[in-house]
């Protein structure tokens, strides 16, 4: 009494049973080794720029199409900030060094305004306009005081 055989549907069993053991202790040790980060702040303080620059940095960036998906926000969010900024020159009193600035500021509002922001593409022309705007010392100056007026995280 008391002995028994040892089948292969048993020797199975156990090798499963240990297999299963084994996964459940690597897994423990690897949800050990992970580091998990909540991020609080109000919005537009930079808690998504700050989860991008981490997988920028930490793993191996961003693959070529998602460089593609982000071309048009990257275009939309520098003409937003570019017009940001020269709404603000008005409001904080800021005129332009060049007086034809004015000129190139409207025809960029015109331009601007046209286009979509799901086809955000920056035209030859339009990218003409914002360089001479960004060159012109009155939007500098106007950028440098960014704290006084509403400008996005990711125009600096």
């Amino acid at each position: 009494m008391g002995c028994a055989v040892s089948t292969a549907a048993d020797k199975e069993a156990a090798e499963r049973s240990k297999k299963i053991d084994r996964d459940l202790r690597a897994d423990g040790e690897r949800q050990a080794r992970e580091v998990k980060l909540l991020l609080l702040g109000a919005g537009e303080s930079g808690k998504s720029t700050i989860v991008k620059q981490m997988k920028i940095i930490h793993e191996s960036g961003y693959t070529a199409d998602e460089c593609k998906l982000y071309r048009p926000v990257v275009h939309s969010n520098t003409i937003q900030s570019l017009l940001a900024i020269i709404r603000a020159m008005g409001q904080l009193k800021i005129d332009f060094k060049d007086p034809s600035r004015a000129d190139d500021a409207r025809q960029f509002f015109t331009v601007a305004g046209a286009t979509s922001s799901q086809e955000c593409d920056i035209t030859p022309e339009l990218a003409s306009l914002m360089k001479r705007l960004w060159q012109d010392p009155g939007v500098q100056h106007c950028f440098a005081r960014s704290r006084e007026y509403q400008l996005n995280d990711s125009a600096s």
